[in-house]
């Protein structure tokens, strides 16, 4: 620890709010690895919606706290008494853990992992925790199958643009959702069956338009990232003995759930969180080194809307929170911010 400079850039959360509760700090301390932990010097950092969770205080957490889930960069120190997994000091790494959105981060050894030769910092993190949330959801939340229908809703969104293609990759048939021309064109593009526009005229009775593409059936799985505005739909959209699995609140979360609702058609539904299924190193490993393939061998497209300054964080929280982006936004610690 010697030769690290005492304080770091971090953006710092002391209290919930709005992207204003985001401070940008030059003197926050850097974090000591302790067992079972590895400190990383990071070079680019994932804005995922779920750090809006956290902000505004819609996911409890303790303040004040660094927000982000993930980054890339490099590891600096093992933590004493440290299984290292095969990794070394410099080894260029992605991880996923908490406290992204500063120079320096300690994160489980558990959870970081080399990154391959032909995956650049940038492509790594937009793709990693999207990646890994796509792969995990369509193998345990729901195995999807060749042939089944599934209705994905935001699917130009940052976890929605990798998911539609995973979903194809399958050989599912795939109904999305996406707010505009441009989304809607961007999401066929990626191969979707059919995509609804839910902010036009004919596109807001979207429920309908899928029971009538299916017809009249339903879909076999729905995945639904946005919550409060679309649960109902999304009960009504999935056929008998269906799934609906829940996995993000946009929109804000889905209100209490009276199961008499699932009843008519034996709906089964699903509330899962990524790392309930990357619990252990073999599942981690299994689950990103089968997104490092897609990456490398069957060319799955990764679309990166924007890449912020540190000190522009607050900005690219509300742009975020505008639902007007495409693709994932992304964090660069490479540089001064000149502030």
């Amino acid at each position: 620890m010697a030769s690290l400079p005492v304080s770091q850039r971090a953006i710092v959360v002391e209290d919930v709010g709005g992207p204003e509760v985001m401070q940008y700090r030059l003197d926050y301390p850097i974090p000591t690895p302790k067992e079972g932990q590895v400190l990383v010097k990071n070079s680019i950092a994932g804005i995922n919606y779920i750090d809006t969770y956290f902000r505004t205080g819609l996911y409890p957490s303790p303040k004040p706290e660094v927000l982000g889930r993930e980054a890339t960069g490099t590891i600096v120190l093992f933590g004493p008494n440290t299984d290292t997994h095969g990794l070394r000091v410099g080894d260029r790494v992605v991880w996923l853990g908490t406290g992204g959105y500063a120079e320096y981060t300690t994160v489980s050894v558990e959870k970081i992992i080399k990154l391959p030769v032909g995956i650049s910092d940038e492509e790594a993190t937009a793709a990693f925790l999207s990646g890994l949330t796509g792969l995990a959801l369509t193998h345990e939340a729901y195995t999807v199958k060749a042939g089944d229908w599934v209705l994905l809703h935001a699917a130009a969104g940052g976890a929605g643009f990798l998911m539609t293609q995973i979903l194809k990759k399958i050989g599912a048939k795939v109904i999305g959702t996406a707010g505009g021309p441009q989304k809607v064109a961007l999401v066929k593009g990626l191969g979707a069956d059919h995509v609804l526009d839910y902010r036009s005229p004919e596109g807001k009775d979207w429920p309908q338009i899928v029971r009538q593409i299916t017809q009249g059936r339903g879909v076999d799985v729905v995945f639904d990232s946005v919550g409060k505005d679309t649960w109902e739909g999304s009960l009504e959209a999935v056929k008998r003995k269906g799934t609906v699995v829940w996995f993000g609140n946009a929109s804000g979360p889905v209100p209490s759930l009276p199961l008499s609702l699932l009843s008519a058609k034996c709906i089964k539904v699903a509330r899962p969180t990524l790392l309930g299924y990357m619990h252990t190193r073999e599942e981690f490993e299994f689950y990103a080194q089968k997104l490092f393939s897609l990456i490398l061998q069957e060319n799955l497209q990764i679309n990166i809307h924007k890449t912020y300054s540190l000190a522009a964080v607050q900005e690219a929280h509300s742009d975020l929170e505008s639902r007007t982006t495409i693709g994932k936004l992304l964090l660069t610690l490479l540089h001064d911010d000149g502030l």
